[in-house]
């Protein structure tokens, strides 16, 4: 499978401790949301994969499904910025040898920081080696901090690493989740992509919506805003690339809002394949949109005419910027 499950590459992927291989370690791991896994997640990772092979041990990260959050504060909540299956995609692409998934409960909660670290770290994954920064937290109530992590290796056997927070001084927050919301949340795709070091990503099904587009000679894909996975950056126009399940990649022009030229109400997310020769169907398909630059805000024309027209216009910049014919 391409996405949706825990297909087979060369990073082991478990969904549970009790998947975790026997004897897998010794190892090195580190733990963490890693939602985005943007550059500052990126350079942890690689950090975690370079230990290991200088000592010759494994690599492995624990992460979680849902985020805490969403089950402790759901109120509280961020927007994630990436699906699960991507994520671990990116995590795998990092070198890692394995990833665990926990999933994220009530009881799992409620774990001492000393159950979680000998369960997890030592019994399962063999740690000999634990990758930290300094701000970790972990347990029940997030009671276990680095001195925490640090007294446990010290009784365990293991060496806790401490990275120092990341980021391109002095702005030492350009590499978070936080700073990849804020920008999607100004639609600053482009800002957002630098944070991450990939482009963002939505992944969801396309449905028929109000066939306007196909009357306007601009036929888009709809794709299911319910069911969207990935953070969906504000109301505008955007380039991008939409990906379908068997590989395919087509250029696209991507309009996110509410069509006020039509008085429309209901937010939606329309993808115009450009350059496509023939019917393209695409219903049903689970479709990867990967944003590359903001074009323009949403507007309302005052007719039809003035809208076709300034669709032609995004579609040229489109082109330009997605095929190398221009600046972005």
């Amino acid at each position: 499978m391409r996405r949706g499950g825990w297909h087979s590459v060369s990073v082991q992927r478990w969904q549970d401790l009790s998947d975790v291989e026997p004897g897998f370690g010794p190892s090195v791991v580190t733990i963490g949301n890693f939602d985005g896994v943007h550059r500052g997640h990126a350079a942890v990772l690689g950090r975690v994969v370079d230990l290991a092979h200088e000592r010759g041990l494994r690599s492995a990260a624990v992460t979680f499904d849902p985020h805490p959050l969403q089950v402790l504060h759901p109120g509280r909540a961020p927007g994630l910025l990436t699906a699960m299956p991507h994520r671990l995609d990116l995590i795998a692409a990092t070198g890692l040898d394995a990833v665990l998934v926990m999933t994220f409960t009530p009881e799992l909660a409620s774990w001492s920081p000393e159950r979680f670290v000998e369960d997890v770290f030592v019994r399962a994954l063999g740690a000999q080696v634990v990758v930290v920064g300094h701000d970790v937290r972990f347990g029940r109530a997030n009671s276990g901090d680095l001195a925490t992590m640090q007294e446990l290796g010290r009784r365990l056997g293991f060496d806790v690493v401490v990275l120092d927070d990341l980021g391109e001084q002095p702005d030492a927050q350009r590499w978070s989740s936080t700073a990849a919301r804020e920008a999607l949340g100004d639609g600053d795709v482009a800002r957002a992509n630098e944070v991450l070091g990939h482009p963002h990503r939505v992944t969801s099904t396309i449905v028929h919506g109000d066939h306007r587009g196909r009357e306007l000679g601009y036929p888009t894909a709809n794709l299911d805003t319910t069911t969207a996975q990935g953070l969906i950056p504000a109301d505008g126009v955007y380039a991008g690339w939409l990906t379908r399940p068997n590989g395919d990649r087509l250029p696209a022009a991507i309009s996110i809002g509410t069509n006020p030229t039509f008085e429309g109400e209901r937010r939606q997310l329309e993808a115009f394949c450009l350059d496509v020769t023939g019917a393209l169907n695409l219903y049903g398909e689970l479709v990867d949109l990967d944003f590359v630059a903001h074009l323009r805000p949403t507007l309302k024309f005052e007719g039809i005419e003035a809208l076709v027209h300034q669709m032609e216009r995004d579609v040229t910049r489109c082109r330009d910027i997605l095929l190398g014919q221009g600046p972005a």
